[in-house]
């Protein structure tokens, strides 16, 4: 097997993770109680207030952990040979999680849940998303090389290598983030307030 087809057969293989992770936030997005619309209502009160000012430390590291959390988990299962198991649940909960937010908008205000959804976890998924996967899928290669080695094949094993191109996707990719998240922090806000405008109004 040539090395694109096993990178896209680990591609496929997380991707069936993921979307089973969609499934499943949608069947248990359906036991949310009724109290979720008023919490919603909260959040996005608080999370206009964090737009009207400029972003603080605050905000900045929680949105830091936000578009950081899943690539950086990804990129350090790659050290390890436990990242065989963990790596396709960490992308199942990637989906569960986003699935499940995206539901209670829908469940707590119908259509426009979905255009307040986009407003909120758009731009951020947009950007994680592609971002996780491509440090998944290599990480998912090294962690399989690793579980031959401790299994004692080794011999047959291609050699572990953490080369400059490992480390500058890592970079290219650390980059992107720290690019979206500051267009999140700037643009979000923005966006999710036009949006309740239009819908108060129309």
């Amino acid at each position: 097997m040539t090395e694109r087809r096993r990178q896209l057969s680990r591609l496929l293989f997380l991707a069936l993770f993921f979307f089973a992770g969609v499934v499943l936030g949608q069947v248990f997005s359906g036991r949310v109680p009724d109290a979720t619309g008023d919490e919603l209502t909260r959040y996005l009160t608080d999370f206009l207030k964090v737009g009207e000012e400029a972003p603080s430390p605050g905000a900045a590291l929680s949105a830091a952990a936000l578009y950081l959390r899943y690539p950086l988990a990804a990129f350090l299962m790659g050290f390890a040979s436990i990242g065989v198991l963990l790596l396709p649940l960490t992308t199942g909960a990637f989906g569960f999680f986003l699935s499940f937010s995206v539901c209670c908008f829908t469940a707590a205000f119908g259509r426009d849940g979905v255009l307040l959804a986009l407003a909120v976890f758009g731009l951020r998924c947009a950007v994680t998303l592609p971002c996780y996967f491509l440090l998944a899928v290599p990480s998912l290669e090294r962690s399989i090389d690793l579980l031959r080695l401790s299994l004692g094949g080794g011999r047959r094993s291609v050699p572990m290598r953490y080369d400059r191109g490992w480390w500058r996707r890592l970079a290219v990719i650390f980059g992107t983030l720290l690019a979206g998240m500051c267009a999140d922090l700037m643009l979000s806000p923005w966006f999710l307030r036009q949006l309740l405008e239009r819908m108060l109004t129309g």
